[in-house]
């Protein structure tokens, strides 16, 4: 039963990560999840609150104290964006997905917990993104399952490590110039970053053509 179980999973996990579409989907998860730990992880690090709301509040009360509890604070920011840089490499994305999920796993909780309105389903999204992303690496992470024993045949991934740098790259630099844009805080290197970001996601696809590997 459990070698049956493990056998259509190790077929299902090689479907998917061959079909294309999603390859470029997973690159582009990478890019938003670790755009979204960024803002909020270097608020803590540099010891700044995260919001202004009064501890009258529910919500305002539970960051007052996590602002005070110092050390712990910054603490989580740096992890916050330990998990971000992570996602960002391909020869690091499966350990930054193991990083991330408890993280946003416990914000998760904390925003329903505490009725932080129309939060959770933000979180709820970036923690069901988070999930899908260690799915996507099933075959690294399968060996600590106790429900497969046997290890399957190594899944054929259609584009390379460049083009999927790219495409984490050029979704991170899009996603804050948007920001960027919306916010009318336009600065002079958001274009050429966003340039830059392009031009690697360009030049690894053209690289790929040439060896007729897409």
């Amino acid at each position: 039963m459990i070698n049956t179980i493990a056998h259509m999973l190790n077929c299902l996990h090689g479907r998917v990560v061959t079909f294309a579409p999603l390859y470029v989907f997973t690159a582009i998860t990478r890019g938003l999840l670790a755009v979204a730990f960024v803002p909020s992880g270097l608020i803590k690090l540099l010891g700044n609150r995260f919001t202004v709301l009064p501890t009258s509040t529910p919500v305002g009360f539970f960051f007052e104290a996590l602002y005070q509890s110092g050390g712990y604070y910054r603490f989580i920011g740096l992890a916050q964006l330990l998990a971000a840089l992570l996602l960002l490499f391909p020869g690091t994305a499966t350990l930054g997905a193991v990083v991330y999920f408890p993280i946003i796993l416990n914000i998760f909780v904390i925003t329903v917990a505490i009725n932080f309105q129309g939060t959770p389903i933000i979180t709820g999204l970036m923690l069901l993104a988070s999930l899908y992303l260690l799915c996507w690496d099933y075959d690294k992470l399968k060996v600590l399952l106790p429900l497969v024993n046997q290890p399957g045949p190594a899944p054929l991934r259609p584009v390379g490590h460049m083009l999927t740098f790219g495409m984490t790259l050029a979704t991170v630099l899009g996603t804050l110039g948007l920001l960027q844009l919306l916010t009318n805080r336009v600065a002079l290197w958001i274009p050429a970053t966003m340039v830059l970001g392009a031009a690697v996601l360009m030049g690894g696809c053209m690289l790929r053509l040439w060896r007729g590997q897409v």
